[in-house]
């Protein structure tokens, strides 16, 4: 039978180009069966502002690279409520696939995030629950309106994703009695199988790769998702301890900025070390702008007692409360002054942190501030070397002595300010009394081109 050609092509070259077509494609052409891209996140440390910035980021990762399946691998103890709910808020508005693996541990409010997801696996010998909140080192059970709240959420979680309500309230609350399941005194916490039995988890799985598997997916590219240097810094800078460090740093630079003027250097480290305290708390979402305006209210009304308002009195008092408050709240995630769901723990932690900073800033300054000027650091930075007159050095502008004479003060002398002497200004300051304006002074000594002067016998 003669072959049957078609502007010079046949049927059997026809077939074999099909043949090599369909071997072909599932690896190149633009017909080509696309990979599963898988992103992969873990939270395997305590759930805190840096975790839910990491999950924020995460997230924002897999939009960015339009990952097709997002698998959490978990292994927790809990942590803040707070930020465990913004996270499991995270969660519910993703609205691509969300697995969660617990390679251990999913306790508290690892058990509320796992219960956001849409499928929850886990390896031998894990468990989920536990979810009573608990104030402090201490584990003791918080106020009930704590775990009011983590109740709501546990059973508002667990019936969006279709999982028993009743069971996820039985985490928290140790009087909920559930038939077969929980009897009261005790909270629940589910072994992988006990899990499986009642809706907690689809299947007992080794590994990530385990779970592809058993949803079918054979060909897929995982990407497991790392902080970058920059977030990983600011992360660092996050820790209480750290901010505790910076405070000391700000009060000291500026210290020494205000005893030898014109250095640069301290003024410097200062600013630099709130640049580190601010932006960290700012990009979490805890240092909201009126705290940031207070310290810097703060600072000011401090700075105006030390140069310009005379005495101690009620600015230096509200700017050192301004300053203290401000820098605790920044490390708390306060809704304006409402603490209801801050725990205790962090409220003593971040007024340690700030307390221990001034604190030991103080003892610095009274300890070491002789010291540190003595220093080869400091000497590089600051002038230090006498310019005896003897070897005709001079500061003395004045042609002739001014000592002895008497005038007005032209501005208020708080101790430094201005003196009109023979109907000539010049700068001037006293011996540390405070001189009113239009009072009569007298002079005591020239000091290059400032005068030193005291309140004239009346």
């Amino acid at each position: 039978m003669p072959k049957i050609r078609i502007k010079g092509c046949n049927f059997e070259g026809m077939k074999n180009v099909l043949l090599l077509s369909l071997f072909l494609l599932p690896t190149v052409g633009p017909l080509a069966q696309s990979r599963t891209r898988v992103m992969v996140m873990e939270i395997k440390q305590e759930i805190d502002p840096r975790m839910l910035r990491y999950v924020q980021l995460s997230l924002d990762h897999a939009k960015e690279t339009n990952a097709d399946i997002v698998i959490i691998e978990m292994d927790t103890y809990g942590g803040v409520l707070t930020d465990a709910k913004e996270i499991v808020d995270l969660l519910m508005d993703f609205k691509k696939p969300l697995w969660v693996y617990i390679n251990s541990d999913a306790a508290s409010a690892g058990a509320l995030i796992s219960i956001a997801c849409d499928s929850i696996y886990m390896s031998p010998g894990a468990t989920i629950g536990a979810a009573t909140v608990v104030e402090g080192a201490g584990g003791q059970a918080a106020p009930d309106k704590y775990q009011s709240y983590m109740r709501s959420i546990m059973r508002s979680t667990a019936e969006e994703k279709h999982r028993d309500p009743r069971i996820a309230e039985g985490m928290v609350d140790e009087k909920v009695v559930i038939d077969s399941i929980k009897q009261a005194g005790k909270v629940i916490t589910f072994t992988t199988s006990e899990a499986i039995q009642y809706g907690f988890c689809e299947a007992k799985v080794e590994s990530i790769e385990e779970i592809l598997k058993r949803n079918h997916i054979e060909q897929y590219d995982i990407d497991r998702f790392k902080l970058g240097a920059t977030e990983k810094i600011i992360a660092f800078f996050l820790n209480p301890f750290i901010s505790g460090l910076l405070i000391l740093v700000i009060i000291g630079g500026i210290y020494f900025e205000l005893q030898t003027p014109g250095i640069g250097f301290p003024l410097f480290a200062a600013i630099t070390a709130l640049v580190l305290y601010l932006v960290p708390y700012y990009l979490n979402g805890l240092a909201e702008y009126w705290e940031i305006l207070a310290l810097f209210a703060g600072l000011t009304l401090i700075i105006l007692e030390i140069f310009v308002v005379p005495g101690f009195g009620i600015t230096g008092i509200t700017g050192i409360a301004l300053t203290v408050g401000s820098l605790i709240l920044i490390m708390l995630n306060n809704d304006f002054f409402n603490f209801d769901y801050v725990p205790l723990g962090d409220i003593i932690t971040a007024s340690m942190a700030t307390l221990g900073g001034l604190s030991a800033g103080a003892l610095l300054l009274f300890f070491g501030g002789a010291r540190l000027t003595q220093t080869r650091v400091f000497r590089r930075i600051a002038l230090t070397d006498t310019q005896p007159t003897q070897e005709g050095y001079t500061s003395n502008f004045n042609e002739s002595s001014m000592t002895g004479k008497s005038g007005t003060a032209y501005t208020v002398l708080r101790p430094s300010g201005k003196v009109m002497i023979d109907g000539n200004i010049y700068d001037a300051f006293t011996r540390g009394e405070y001189v009113e304006k239009d009072e009569r002074v007298e002079v005591i000594s020239t000091e290059g081109s400032t005068l030193r002067v005291k309140k004239a016998a009346a």
